[in-house]
């Protein structure tokens, strides 16, 4: 059984998460709870935990912070976050994080059920592919030994204690961190590969990230050896014949083993720029322009993105973001970083035009996985595929959702007057239709009856004012149209699966 830990400032938060999901059924336990960061933390160093569901702003210590530090007790760990908070630079850190999920309060119950059903899959495979522990605790102490050095959170003397029992040889003068671009390899390719260099000691210590990344610490004798060593192991990884290239990101030389962190952030920056020079077999620091102040002013054109989707013009949408994304690429000094930024801009600007066009939510729009396939694409034309699967996607709803003159008006009119008394019949009086002719039409073109659809946008309101205003329970039954608490209260338990008043003891 797999151990959850929930941190949440909001007591009725976790209250209501204890009671609205069958753990037990999902073999997973509940093993603690806080209501700051740091209470979190503490509590995380003295129990052992697989998930981690965390809101975003806490006193004392936030989400985010919470998370950095719980990975360095629990590096497996997974997360999920909650926010009341649908802000871009939250969801994007998160994303870089590595979390599985970012659910907006109030919390959808089916998207949390479906995100723990993952993680639980990620965890059981996992144990599924565990190699024997001898060398799994063997491989664990060294990456997590060089982890912690190149993150400078140990000090010399346990660091040198620790590399001795490792048969780890550390005393040089100089050392070079080298980051390896393997995204394109399958898993027995990487495993095979990663053996070998841990046999061939000669081109350095190899070793995993949190990241699940590989790198290779190289320990010089002197400065200039770094280029020489960097060309022996590009051949090696040559003669290794993978499937397909391997990538090699290079920081800089550093004098003494307090500077190699500095060679270890550098690489790893180094490697962001796959993303622009998909061509390059060495990525090397020196030569990229790192600062990441290119392009900062570059704007994209909202307006024409807006006039072409609603025209429900693909072609000429898709061909924006090419030309966009081309332009913007090709600006001297460009990062890796901003174009992800603009990536991810473009995305979240897509579905506000979307939901303004329909006049509703979109969250289908944006899935699970879209953040992530932006932030790990690992080429430019790989990115933008996502992009424009997203504008595709939004052309085609709005093509779909096509509607007759007259359907379209009666859902404009429950849209903007949902608390007005209204039926088929007297709408079939009001449009000149026979009221037979006119339901199934209705059905026809939004695949349910005109009640269903009615009770159904009437309750989803609902759901809104419960969590957006203070209004009482019966006065938000009577402002989206229901005068009868008993059928309202049958209507929001059928559709929403318990009462208005559990409904917003979640929120």
């Amino acid at each position: 059984m797999y151990k959850v830990f929930i941190a949440d400032d909001e007591p009725f938060i976790i209250e209501g998460l204890h009671d609205a999901i069958d753990w037990t059924s999902l073999e997973l336990a509940i093993v603690g709870s806080a209501e700051n960061g740091q209470q979190a933390l503490d509590a995380l160093e003295k129990t052992h935990v697989d998930i981690l569901i965390t809101d975003i702003s806490m006193p004392v210590m936030n989400g985010l912070e919470l998370i950095r530090k719980a990975r360095q007790i629990h590096p497996g760990l997974h997360v999920i976050i909650l926010s009341g908070f649908n802000d871009f630079d939250y969801l994007k850190e998160g994303m870089r994080l590595g979390i599985e999920n970012y659910l907006l309060k109030p919390i959808n119950l089916h998207e949390l059920k479906a995100t723990l059903d993952g993680v639980i899959e990620k965890l059981d495979k996992r144990n599924r592919q565990a190699v024997s522990w001898q060398e799994e605790d063997i491989s664990v102490l060294r990456d997590n030994i060089i982890y912690r050095w190149l993150n400078r959170e140990i000090g010399s003397g346990e660091l040198h204690e620790r590399a001795e029992m490792l048969g780890i040889d550390l005393m040089q003068e100089y050392f070079l961190v080298v980051m390896l671009g393997m995204g394109q390899l399958s898993e027995d390719a990487r495993r095979h590969l990663f053996r070998l260099l841990e046999q061939d000691t000669q081109h350095g210590i190899p070793f995993h990230d949190r990241d699940g990344n590989v790198g290779i610490v190289m320990a010089l004798q002197r400065e200039e050896d770094g280029g020489a060593v960097v060309s022996r192991l590009l051949d090696r990884l040559r003669e290794a014949k993978p499937e397909e290239m391997i990538r090699v990101a290079i920081g800089e030389v550093a004098s003494g083993e307090e500077q190699a962190a500095a060679s270890y952030a550098q690489a790893k920056k180094a490697m962001e720029f796959v993303l622009i020079h998909p061509e390059r077999e060495l990525l090397q620091y020196s030569e990229l322009a790192v600062d990441g102040t290119a392009g900062q002013g570059f704007a994209l054109d909202w307006g024409e993105y807006a006039r072409h989707l609603a025209a429900k013009e693909k072609e000429q949408l898709l061909g924006l973001i090419e030309e966009d994304f081309g332009r913007f690429s090709q600006e001297q000094g460009v990062t890796p970083g901003r174009l992800q930024s603009l990536a991810l801009e473009l995305m979240v600007q897509l579905k506000i035009e979307l939901g303004s066009i329909k006049k509703t939510e979109v969250p289908e729009l944006i899935r699970e996985n879209t953040v992530e396939r932006i932030m790990r694409a690992d080429s430019l034309g790989g990115m933008i595929e996502v992009v424009r699967e997203i504008a595709e996607e939004a052309v085609d709803s709005l093509v779909r959702d096509t509607k007759s003159p007259v359907i379209q008006q009666i859902l404009d009119r429950i849209q903007d007057n949902c608390a007005e008394e209204l039926s088929l019949k007297s709408l079939s009086a009001e449009y000149n239709i026979h009221p037979v002719y006119l339901g199934r039409l209705f059905h026809k073109e939004t695949n349910e009856t005109f009640s269903e659809y009615l009770n159904r946008y009437r309750i989803d309101r609902a759901k809104a004012l419960l969590g957006e205003t203070h209004l009482k329970v019966s006065e938000i039954a009577r402002e989206v149209g229901y005068w009868e608490m008993g059928y309202f209260y049958k209507q929001f338990k059928k559709y929403v699966g318990v009462s208005p008043k559990d409904f917003k003891a979640l929120l």
